[in-house]
């Protein structure tokens, strides 16, 4: 009596066919488990898993993921990255065109929805949410217009102190200190360059000129 039971594929021979379902990861042979158990971290966490698993959760009404094969979808996430890092934004960009479309789109319907609904909680909602979509491509929009043309920052210098300053009981810093004696002494010296000698006799100023000079020894005298 022959069976009937269906053969069931092995991973290996399922991971031959195309398209594949599985992730492949590559690991050199003789790896230890360490090794193997940080490929599979590095996997799960990868943006291009997140992406494909978001893909094949979304993909409920198109049919394509079926078709899909996994690895090559993978490899084509991961080869887009590189494109990217090396300056290359004609991908991001085409992504930002997409999605303002799609929003403006979203917008037009709800806002369809919006003015044939009957009730105006319905009304407000639907109108609610087309705005929502209107603003997010928007947006979108800037987004786009930032990577086409970025803006140009000037930076203003600031004058800010580098620590906090010392003062200790009035007294300052030696080489602060030393530069406030040498003004001072330059302050104190004539405008020929010659020091100001306190014995000399002074000269009658330009108020009275009468007045003479007060002479050494002499005072006052009363009557």
């Amino acid at each position: 009596m022959s069976s009937t039971k269906k053969p069931t594929r092995t991973k290996a021979a399922a991971s031959k066919n195309f398209p594949r379902k599985d992730v492949q990861i590559e690991v050199a042979q003789g790896s230890d488990q360490v090794t193997i158990a940080r490929k599979y971290a590095q996997i799960y966490i990868s943006p291009e898993l997140a992406a494909h698993r978001v893909l094949n959760a979304t993909d409920t009404k198109v049919g394509l993921g079926e078709a899909v094969d996994v690895p090559t979808l993978v490899d084509q996430l991961r080869e887009q990255a590189k494109v990217v890092n090396a300056g290359d934004l004609t991908q991001v960009e085409a992504m930002l065109v997409g999605q303002a479309t799609a929003l403006q789109t979203l917008f037009a319907r709800l806002t369809e929805r919006a003015f044939s609904a009957e009730y105006m909680p319905n009304f407000e909602t639907f109108l609610k949410l087309a705005l929502r979509a209107q603003s997010q491509s928007r947006s979108t929009l800037e987004a786009l217009a930032a990577i086409k043309s970025p803006p140009v920052l000037i930076a203003k210098q600031a004058n800010l102190t580098t620590g906090p300053q010392q003062i200790n009981n009035g007294t300052m810093p030696g080489d602060r200190a030393r530069k406030i004696g040498n003004l001072q002494n330059e302050l104190l010296e004539s405008s020929d360059g010659k020091r100001l000698d306190a014995g000399a006799a002074g000269t009658t100023g330009g108020v009275d000129p009468q007045l003479e000079a007060v002479g050494a020894g002499k005072g006052a005298e009363h009557g």
